[in-house]
């Protein structure tokens, strides 16, 4: 070999070293996705609770008061956090076929992560982290199957609404598991491991933390050793918890073997995580009531201490982002309101980059996530990517940013909202197909048909706010956090609310679909033509899906 051979060689290896280098100082970033969790399930936010992990995360990071979604169903949710954009602008199959070009969006339970890969796991991965997801998707496009026919059509095994437990059935569950993670790995992760497609599945519908903990540790673990040092990883952790009944979390706990594969063949205690035993002592000694709410949020922050145990234990804690919150609250999901709705628990910790101990009353939202990611990755976006989202980190620091937002766009089924430091404004518009079925429908069906997702039970939450079945909201959410007094038709905010529209035709332009008549077009409509109906809905008691008519 030449000198210059060696030269070159020589500078070759400086330049490899280098970028693996520069590729190594890269955080890891770890979100951590709880399903229907409101924010007094934990200490940091005041509530009445065991929590210690997660206050520990607010407590060495930032701890963030107007956190948002951008829709308050899991699906619509699911596909923001995984895309950065909003779910009206999903162009998969699914959607279109319900929702084709040129008319109002509908973004519900009617989505998935589109075949182009468009989306945060396969554009980090090819800017060279090694992604991973563990546990609930519910954002392919393949959720609430029914038929057999269907299960087939995607390579998967049949499993009735009320499948009893069999071996028949625990092999399904296995064979379905493995091919989910087929599904995600298709969709540009990496790695996928202990995946529950959507809800949890009869018969074997027990949450099982342990179960998914497990493959998380397991997925840091492998992202740092066997020669993958140099490789910052992204890790999408979603917990089937704290869906469902209060009750339903302490019964899973005495269920230990089932998991969304089916029955295991022992149980689980991931390193650093408290058994269910330890768990369920420390409420005692508390006067917590494990079946009250106290099992599922001690269970979640229990796991959340295992995570960080490991980033401690491995010494990568200083160069990862760990941020937790959830895919929308409980008691109001299916609204568009703040409180226990879209305003959800939202803390970011990185040691020595995210300021300690801080309170934010900045306005972030799920979408941002994914942007944060792309801006610490340094990731080169295609020309197509459409990313709504804006990267966090001038907020890192703690302090107010004067080139951060002054608004959010939220969207669910028939229902906008904009909202602002002060004010929020929701509207709902009906398209012309729907506004049929309203004026022809049973009196009975009546509120699930006016409310945004056209469903009962998730659907009409939100009537517990009288103002639920009106067209327009207006609401001073600084001196009305509960949004109970609608501003709309009051003089002194007309300014306002004409303010507030402005901003919601600016943003609902940009997604290529007309809405109601602040965006003319297509089968958009006017409102004010459900007036009758919204009346007798308001006037109906409702409690969950039993309605009873007024006389």
């Amino acid at each position: 070999m030449n000198q210059l051979s060696k030269f070159l060689l020589i500078v070759s290896a400086l330049l490899a070293f280098a970028a693996n280098f520069t590729q190594a100082k890269r955080p890891n970033i770890i979100l951590i996705l709880t399903d229907d969790q409101d924010k007094d399930s934990i200490g940091a936010y005041g509530g009445d609770v065991w929590t210690p992990n997660l206050d520990r995360m607010a407590e060495e990071g930032m701890l963030f008061h107007n956190g948002f979604v951008t829709s308050t169903v899991c699906t619509p949710s699911r596909y923001a956090f995984l895309t950065g954009r909003y779910p009206s602008r999903s162009s998969s199959e699914i959607f279109l076929e319900e929702n084709p070009e040129g008319q109002q969006a509908f973004p519900s339970f009617n989505m998935g992560l589109e075949p182009d890969n468009m989306n945060v796991a396969a554009m980090l991965s090819k800017a060279g982290y090694r992604t991973g997801f563990v546990g609930k998707y519910h954002a392919s496009g393949v959720e609430g199957l029914r038929k057999p026919s269907d299960y087939e059509a995607h390579g998967l095994k049949y499993i009735a609404k009320d499948a009893k437990a069999s071996d028949e059935m625990n092999e399904a569950f296995r064979f379905n598991e493995l091919q989910y993670r087929k599904m995600l790995t298709g969709r540009g992760f990496d790695w996928a491991k202990n995946i529950y497609m959507g809800n949890l599945q009869k018969p074997y519908n027990q949450h099982n933390l342990e179960w998914t903990v497990d493959a998380a540790l397991e997925f840091i673990e492998d992202s740092v050793g066997s020669g993958k040092a140099e490789k910052p990883f992204y890790l999408h952790f979603c917990t089937t918890l704290v869906h469902g009944p209060d009750g339903s979390w302490s019964r899973s706990i005495a269920e230990p073997l089932v998991s969304g594969s089916g029955v295991l063949e022992s149980s689980i205690v991931p390193e650093g995580m408290l058994s269910r035993k330890e768990i369920l002592n420390e409420l005692n000694q508390r006067n917590l009531d494990p079946a009250k709410g106290h099992a599922g949020y001690s269970w979640i922050d229990s796991g959340v201490g295992a995570i960080l145990a490991k980033l401690k234990k491995l010494g990568i804690d200083d160069n990862t982002l760990v941020i937790f919150t959830a895919d929308h609250g409980s008691r109001l999901k299916g609204s568009l309101y703040d409180i226990d709705g879209a305003s959800v628990p939202f803390i970011m910790r990185w040691p020595g980059k995210v300021k300690a101990d801080v309170e934010s009353s900045e306005l972030v939202q799920s979408i941002d996530i994914v942007a944060t990611a792309f801006g610490l990755g340094e990731v080169t976006l295609p020309k197509q990517y459409v990313l709504d989202g804006r990267s966090m980190a001038p907020l890192f620091g703690g302090k107010p940013s004067d080139s951060w937002r002054d608004y959010l766009y939220l969207e669910l089924g028939f229902s906008r909202a904009i909202r602002t430091q002060e004010f929020k404004y929701i509207a709902t518009r009906y398209p012309e197909e729907h506004l049929i079925e309203i004026r022809n429908g049973d009196p009975a069906k009546l509120p699930a048909l006016l409310s945004p997702i056209n469903r009962a039970g998730i659907g009409t939450r939100g009537s517990a706010n009288p103002n639920f079945y009106y067209d327009d909201a207006l609401f001073r959410i600084e001196k009305d956090q509960r949004e109970m007094k609608n501003l709309v038709n009051d003089p002194e905010y007309s300014v306002a609310l004409k303010e507030m529209k402005q901003l919601l035709i600016k943003t609902i332009e940009t997604t290529d679909r007309p809405y109601g008549e602040l965006v003319p077009g297509g089968n958009a409509t006017a409102p004010r033509q459900a007036v009758e109906q919204q009346e007798l809905t308001r006037r109906m008691k409702i409690q969950g899906k039993r309605v009873t008519l007024p006389n």
